[in-house]
């Protein structure tokens, strides 16, 4: 593949007599915006020679994209530590300390996660924008994924509506749920509640949100569970928690104590997905917090 290719398809039958932006499109979820930047950056080639999009294609040839370029930076780049778990030339996945802030937002211009991606990508010598793939609350830690390029960044969000990410978090709630491997389904739909900006609660009016959960060990005042993400609200875990009466310890907005933990005793652990352009089964998992080690349910996991 040529070093500034980011993207190649070999032609199918399927593919025969259809002009090549329409296999982008109707194959790859390619958007409207990005095959005009694509036409006005003529980064297109079909076996090995520029092309229009236009063009009419046929089995077996070989359709290249550039899907790389320079963007200016809109945040100030700061050399900070960053714990990387993993990077190819399409997405970088972070291991967040509790309290850090990925985005600047209102006084806090500096220090956040992007400052310090920023300042990596600098040192590089690379020019990007930072693009999270999804939310993460600033005292939620663990796995943040960031795509290098809008087109990464859309085909990984194609992926996770079609609920064909693996998101597995590990929480400490609050109280005994019941015995250890017992497992369920929270679905219920939420939405922001009325008169503040930053809450959001359970609504039968709401988006539909479902979490799946699975009791690993109780101490009989905290017990350690497994949430998977079926749907992405924000606070989902923290609302859910709260609505069946076991909030995350620590969890001061949604009702949990601060006696055990300063924040929630939230951990993003591991996201799988089938990468969309190297097609690896990828499975990124970050080392639990060592702040939430302080209580013995995690060491009974190993």
């Amino acid at each position: 593949m040529p070093a500034n290719t980011q993207f190649r398809h070999k032609l199918d039958d399927r593919d025969q007599g259809k002009k090549l932006e329409d296999i982008l499109r109707g194959r790859y979820h390619f958007s409207r915006k990005l095959i005009q930047r694509l036409k006005n950056a003529g980064a297109v080639r079909l076996d090995g020679e520029p092309s229009y999009l236009t063009t009419r294609g046929r089995g077996g040839q070989i359709m290249d994209v550039d899907l790389f370029e320079p963007e200016e930076p809109t945040l100030e780049p700061e050399d900070l530590p960053l714990d990387i778990l993993y990077e190819d030339e399409f997405y970088l996945a972070l291991n967040k300390p509790p309290g850090q802030i990925v985005h600047p937002v209102g006084p806090h211009v500096r220090g956040t996660l992007a400052n310090a991606v920023a300042g990596y990508w600098q040192k590089k010598g690379e020019s990007r924008l930072f693009r999270p793939v999804f939310r993460t609350d600033r005292d939620t830690s663990g796995v943040i994924l960031v795509a290098k390029n809008r087109y990464a960044h859309q085909q990984l969000s194609v992926l996770s509506e079609k609920q064909k990410v693996e998101k597995i978090y590990l929480g400490v709630v609050q109280g005994q749920l019941p015995q250890t491997n017992q497992t369920g389904v929270l679905d219920m739909p939420m939405r922001p509640k009325a008169g503040s900006k930053i809450l959001q609660e359970i609504h039968p009016q709401g988006k539909p949100a479902r979490t799946v959960y699975r009791v690993l060990a109780c101490d009989g005042q905290h017990t350690l569970v497994e949430f998977r993400l079926l749907t992405g609200r924000t606070h989902q875990i923290r609302v859910h928690c709260q609505a069946i009466g076991h909030p995350l310890a620590g969890d001061t907005l949604y009702g949990g104590s601060a006696d055990l933990f300063i924040r929630q005793a939230l951990h993003a652990y591991l996201y799988a997905f089938c990468h969309p352009f190297t097609q690896e089964n990828l499975i990124v998992k970050a080392p639990i917090a060592k702040d939430l080690l302080c209580v013995d349910l995690f060491e009974a996991q190993g």
